[in-house]
């Protein structure tokens, strides 16, 4: 049992995931998008250090949300009675980053918390300086893998400096919605992380004997092994009870109706490069006007926020594609969702070039699209599949054209891969899950580069401000620069 005071409220399943994790070596929080699993997490910190069972915790999470856990989460839910210092990995690292991170190395009254992001673990130093801080505190370690899928593959360099780093650590936890993207061999490395004993298992080959049938194919002078399908999947779901809390959205009766958490992405060299050429030359031009308008502002705004976005509109009205970190992010972002979603994207070239990624991984029928090229006749059909058709999964709309009027209460969770800086088009598009008909709470994801005109429109939409009549209002440069 837990034996002190929350510094947030746990909703009944967090409670109930708490106790059923929080003394445990090795856990997996299963809970879906939503739910809440990161405040679960950070009330296990808090029991496993008040019994003085640990002195440090090393969090792993992808880019786009692991700066989170240091901006919002911990912030939030730790409670003040916990003394703690916090670190965070960057790239590049500069020397304030390396101070602080020299300064959770050494032992002291403090709990240590180092942040890191997944990725980084694909490279040797990563990995060095992770073990130093293991080390430096006795291996008395919380490790933390948040969205485990990232780790599902037993070959890639970064699974593999995973499950070295765990091997150090007293304890151990992995957070994700669906450890399962593709097969149930998926839960292999993930379960690996947290102990080869839990699944009984050293090698993944003997893994998938196991819980897999498989036939021996040649393909010229090479063979491999095709899979035809899966086994003993009963056994193995029992085999893994005992060490994991299993919640989904349906389950949790007590959670708010909307729920909004936000994804960061970091701009490529070439976008930051293409950004700041446009960001001064759209202030040069504004500062040149007798008379700046509202339009003016929001043109240079749009302009500026197609580039965050990955492509870039000519003078001439040819599109220029852009090196781009979004697509994968969303991408990240559906792995980890159980059921549908709808992504709403303010640009055709977006809404083409998702529906285009989508269907390689999950095939075209699992995607529509809904936008101004959409043919009339076919609209309402779409509408209906969606809700009525499980294998269609992803309703990709332009929210100006499928914002207003729909119910796509199938989904309940929204992605905004690009917004509109248009508040009622914002409101109006959150609503088409959001209405009679939706029996779960409905979780908001936003796309969002950091430090760019995306951040700001984010935020503002968030507060419910009308940017078109408030870039007057303020001085104007505030939403270039």
């Amino acid at each position: 049992m837990v034996d002190f005071t929350f510094k947030t409220k746990p909703y009944a399943h967090q409670l109930s995931a708490l106790e059923a994790s929080c003394d445990s070596e090795s856990f997996a929080l299963l809970m879906d998008m939503g739910t809440g699993k990161s405040k679960v997490l950070i009330d296990t910190i808090t029991h496993l250090d008040k019994k003085d069972l640990i002195n440090s915790v090393l969090i792993f999470a992808p880019k786009g949300v692991y700066k989170n856990w240091v901006e919002k989460e911990i912030p939030a839910h730790l409670p003040d009675e916990v003394k703690y210092k916090l670190a965070y990995w960057a790239s590049p690292l500069t020397n304030k980053h390396k101070d602080a991170i020299r300064s959770i190395w050494k032992v002291d009254d403090n709990l240590h918390i180092f942040v890191m992001n997944i990725e980084a673990l694909s490279s040797g130093k990563a990995e060095e300086v992770a073990t130093k801080f293991i080390k430096s505190h006795g291996g008395r370690t919380l490790v933390v893998i948040d969205e485990s899928t990232v780790i599902k593959n037993h070959k890639a360099r970064r699974t593999k400096a995973a499950i070295r780093l765990a091997k150090l650590c007293a304890y151990k936890r992995i957070l994700t919605g669906s450890p399962i993207t593709k097969t149930p061999l998926d839960l292999f490395a993930q379960f690996q992380f947290l102990g080869e004993k839990l699944l009984g298992f050293k090698s993944y080959y003997a893994f998938c004997a196991r819980y897999a049938d498989m036939i021996r194919r040649n393909a010229g002078s090479h063979q491999y092994n095709q899979i035809l399908g899966f086994r003993n999947l009963d056994e193995l779901t029992d085999s893994i009870r005992p060490y994991s809390y299993r919640v989904t959205k349906e389950e949790c009766l007590d959670l708010p109706d909307k729920i909004y958490t936000k994804r960061d992405i970091e701009l490529s060299p070439e976008q930051k490069n293409v950004y700041n050429q446009m960001k001064k030359s759209a202030v040069a031009l504004l500062g040149d006007m007798e008379l700046v308008t509202a339009n003016a502002v929001i043109t240079q705004l749009l302009r500026l926020h197609q580039i965050s976005c990955g492509f870039i509109t000519t003078d001439d009205g040819n599109i220029v594609e852009l090196a781009n970190n979004r697509i994968t992010e969303l991408m990240s972002v559906l792995e980890e969702l159980n059921g549908k979603a709808i992504i709403w994207a303010n640009y055709r070239h977006d809404i083409l070039a998702v529906k285009n990624e989508i269907t390689k991984v999950y095939g075209s029928s699992a995607v529509e699209t809904y936008f101004g090229d959409t043919d009339g006749e076919q609209r309402q059909e779409i509408v209906r599949r969606f809700q009525e058709d499980d294998s269609l999964r992803f309703f990709v709309g332009q929210p100006r054209t499928g914002g207003y009027g729909l119910t796509l209460t199938a989904a309940s969770t929204v992605i905004y891969y690009s917004n509109s800086y248009d508040l009622e088009v914002r409101l109006q598009s959150e609503d088409r899950a959001h209405r009679i008909g939706q029996n779960n709470n409905v979780t908001y994801v936003d796309l969002i580069a950091s430090k760019t005109v995306d951040e700001k429109i984010v935020s503002a939409l968030r507060q419910k401000i009308n940017i078109a009549t408030q870039v007057l209002e303020e001085d104007w440069k505030k939403w270039l620069i």
